[in-house]
């Protein structure tokens, strides 16, 4: 006994140190990991910002090209626009044309605002106040034409922008420079609207280096910079250009609000910088939990698992060697048991492995090519359910094997109301099954829904039959949809196809082929009955699942 003791606490002095050993490798694992994992989201988000803003800077660029003068005083310049600006309408809010006009000009540009329709044609100032042109000793910058055209966009046709604080140096600037220029941020609209940003490109004249007019384009803050999953690694922030110690943050709802960042507020995780209408903004990603925390929860997890498995272990050696000591005459019987569970545990491991890469395949080749989200979680969705029918099924028949009919359930097949089943009532082993439910929730997914026949007849045919005895039986299985062709029915996604074509027919040793005849689509597998029903496999189960004799 005290031998027994001596071996029991050198095993849970050994745990202990392991378990503090896993520990430590835990937290530095899992400190990287986050690392990385922030940064890699970070740098993702970054790089979708800049590509948002990259492709509206684009559209200013070629929206200045398309203008041409002398026609910069017509009221209608937007009009080949319209459906380019509409493109962005997440974050879309106004785009305008700017004319600079010559104090001569502006009766002419009255003129060409009331026959456009504008309800206030007069120039005026940016403020709405009347405007004395005879004073006017250089061009000024005069709004002659705005999308969308609501009551109150409409209001603004007319203004002159040279005196606006924000839009006046702004326009300057893309004077200058000769190129798009962003605004600082700001409310649009009205002064309580959302917060957002003003891009300004530069028309030039025909033949010159003198800017006819700007196009003017302004997008809504939340969406263009700081929109953000909400189960994201981290929170966004905008450094405000025009405070160091502010910051730009949107809500929920899309609502920018600004907020002070003092010297005992944390710093962001990591800085980024993107390029927008000529100048650098700074995004600010904080993250949303602490990695460090986190790191050492995961520790203290794995400790805790660790000593507990280790006095569980020193527990169970020390009951198993007490009674070894008074039982010795049932040593013979508990090896053979323990080799028997052993052999359960492996053959079990076998079977979750297969059923985990089946899984893994199911998602990755659904989520794979930029799938619809929408269309991808449903099939995923649909694809697992079945996967989760079968293994439901096998369970029950303690993996002996399913009724091949009993795969056409409701519950996992789509539309199993429009498939009229036909076939014997064969019983397939679990490899098949699992095969052949994918294969028909596969088939049946992708069904033409519209194009059933009159009343409640099903449109879709599957039977099956096996011809020859014995080693050269052969399972024959037909899908057949009427009523529908390769221009209504929706198309085999990429993981059907090689469900279809390439998956389930070697996983029964066998072939298939698919086709559109005239009125309809068909499937059709063939298979040696050997690899369908696979005896082999049934032989096996049914020995783990024996009882163990034991000696008397």
């Amino acid at each position: 006994m005290v031998r027994l003791g001596f071996i029991i606490g050198l095993a849970a002095l050994v745990g202990v140190l392991l378990s503090g050993v896993a520990a430590y490798r835990v937290y530095d694992q899992e400190l990287t990991i986050n690392g990385v994992a922030l940064a890699r989201a970070i740098d993702l988000h970054a790089s979708l910002v800049q590509d948002r803003l990259t492709e509206r800077e684009l559209l200013a660029r070629v929206a200045s090209g398309l203008f041409r003068t002398p026609s910069v005083m017509k009221a209608n310049m937007l009009q080949p626009l319209r459906s380019s600006i509409y493109a962005f309408k997440t974050d879309f809010v106004v785009a305008s044309w700017v004319a600079r006009l010559q104090p001569d000009e502006l009766e002419a540009a009255r003129a060409e605002l009331a026959s456009a329709g504008f309800p206030n044609p007069a120039i005026r100032d940016f403020d709405d106040k009347p405007l004395d042109t005879r004073v006017l000793g250089q061009p000024i910058d005069v709004v002659m034409d705005v999308e969308p055209r609501n009551a109150q966009m409409m209001a603004s046709a007319g203004r002159s922008l040279d005196r606006s604080l924000l839009l006046g140096p702004m326009l300057i600037g893309a004077m200058a420079e000769g190129r798009p220029v962003a605004s600082d941020p700001t409310p649009l609209l009205r002064p309580d609207g959302v917060i957002g940003l003003v891009l300004a490109a530069p028309v030039l004249r025909d033949g010159g280096d003198t800017p006819a007019g700007f196009v003017t384009f302004s997008y809504e803050l939340a969406s263009l910079m700081l929109t953000n999953d909400d189960l994201s690694l981290f929170s966004v922030v905008l450094k405000d250009p025009r405070s160091p110690d502010r910051e730009l943050i949107a809500d929920d709802r899309g609502n920018v609000t600004s907020r002070v960042a003092s010297q005992n507020d944390p710093v962001p995780s990591m800085v980024r910088t993107v390029t927008f209408g000529g100048r650098d903004w700074s995004l600010g990603y904080y993250a949303k939990t602490s990695a460090v925390k986190r790191a050492q929860q995961m520790a203290v997890i794995v400790a805790t698992i660790g000593l507990v498995l280790t006095s569980i272990v020193c527990g169970l050696f020390g009951y198993v060697a007490y009674n070894n000591l008074r039982l010795s005459r049932e040593i013979q019987v508990r090896i053979g048991f323990e080799r028997r569970l052993t052999a359960v545990i492996d053959e079990l491991n076998h079977r979750v492995k297969n059923i985990l890469a089946v899984i893994q395949s199911i998602v990755t080749r659904t989520l794979r090519h930029g799938s619809d989200i929408d269309v991808a979680r449903e099939l995923l969705i649909g694809r697992i359910h079945a996967m989760s029918n079968v293994v439901s099924l096998l369970s029950e028949s303690q993996w002996q094997g399913v009724k091949l009919k009993g795969l056409f359930e409701a519950r996992a097949i789509p539309h199993a109301d429009r498939i009229a089943v036909t076939g014997p009532d064969i019983v397939v082993s679990a490899r098949a099954a699992q095969s052949l439910s994918l294969l028909f929730f596969e088939l049946a997914s992708h069904s033409d829904e519209g194009l059933s026949l009159v009343g409640k007849h099903p449109n879709i045919v599957a039977s099956w039959e096996v011809t020859g005895e014995g080693p050269e039986a052969i399972f024959h299985f037909h899908w057949e949809e009427s009523n529908t062709s390769a221009a209504t029915r929706r198309a085999d996604s990429d993981f059907g196809i090689i469900l279809l074509d390439r998956v389930a027919p070697e996983a029964l040793g066998g072939t298939a082929k698919r086709y559109f005849t005239e009125v309809s689509y068909v499937y059709e597998l063939t298979a040696p009955m050997e690899t369908v029903m696979d005896t082999s496999e049934r032989d096996r189960t049914e020995a783990l699942s024996a009882p163990v004799n034991r000696r008397s």
